[in-house]
């Protein structure tokens, strides 16, 4: 091929895109595995490998287990997004049935107020839930209570653009199959279609949970003191004052947690849909 041509259609072949791959996730994941090594460093180092030790998670008296700043970090971000998945995933999966059997008027504006905390800055967001909790609903507050609140309200729009997805790939007729049957809209939401959007459900579950274990702006917006604190806001905190490896090791139990979460996620929702699968694949190869 001459230069004339690939200039004129450099995309035809994919000659160097494995190597943009793998220099993308080179870029992406080596600090995290860098930081996820030093967590099980023998010594104080942040720098300098000298040996493998698991101190740093159980071990020293500064370990995550030991600390109690440290653990009550880690159990308060555990509890926070435990929380915050208990109530923004049935109002997301609530407000998605809704969006998607709402055809009247105000339908589109209602499309766009869902999809408003994906296009707002997220700083704006933790700025105006902390004035709410502060100055409209005084008697909440900053806390604990404010961080399930706000945190419930922006990891809300997941749920609902991931069921929605599923509720346009399955259709309408499985309901409608279910009521011709003698289902009420009730039954057949129950014993149909939900059994139908689990697979989106679990999706929503890992989403929300990842996102809010390792939320920063609003639950530090929404913070009062150290009783509130989660385990980024303590790694802010932390950074500047010679971290120790404990925080790294905290850090890397999030991770753990969020890859956990969205591995059990895959794996159940390919499960789930393996029937669905196997019904399409005879009808790819067919003619349209």
């Amino acid at each position: 091929m001459s230069a004339r041509s690939w200039l004129a259609n450099p995309w035809a072949r994919a000659r160097f895109l494995w190597v943009v791959a793998i220099a993308y996730v080179l870029w992406t994941l080596l600090p995290v595995a860098i930081a996820v090594l030093f967590s099980f460093n023998a010594t104080r180092s942040l720098v300098s490998w000298q040996g493998f030790s698991t101190r740093w998670y159980g071990g020293d008296v500064s370990s995550v287990w030991n600390d109690p700043a440290l653990r009550s970090a880690l159990l308060q971000s555990l509890k926070l997004s435990t929380l915050t998945v208990l109530i923004a995933v049935p109002l997301g999966v609530a407000f998605a049935l809704a969006l998607d059997r709402w055809r009247g008027r105000g339908s589109g504006t209602q499309n766009f107020l869902m999809l408003f905390s994906f296009i707002t800055p997220e700083i704006a967001i933790g700025v105006a839930l902390f004035l709410f909790f502060t100055q409209l609903v005084g008697r909440i507050g900053t806390g604990f209570t404010a961080q399930v609140l706000g945190l419930s309200m922006y990891e809300m729009a997941y749920p609902v653009i991931v069921v929605r997805a599923r509720l346009l790939s399955i259709g309408k007729e499985y309901e409608e199959a279910a009521m011709d049957l003698g289902a009420s809209p009730v039954e057949a939401l129950r014993r149909v279609l939900l059994p139908l959007l689990t697979p989106a459900i679990l999706a929503s579950v890992a989403i929300v949970f990842a996102a809010a274990i390792d939320n920063f702006v609003i639950s530090q917006q929404l913070c009062a003191d150290a009783s509130c604190q989660t385990i980024p806001i303590l790694i802010y905190g932390s950074a500047r004052r010679g971290p120790l490896p404990s925080l790294n090791a905290l850090a890397s139990v999030t991770l753990f947690a969020s890859t956990l979460a969205i591995g059990l996620a895959v794996v159940l929702y390919r499960r789930l849909t393996r029937g669905e699968r196997r019904a399409r694949r005879p009808l790819e190869g067919l003619p349209v």
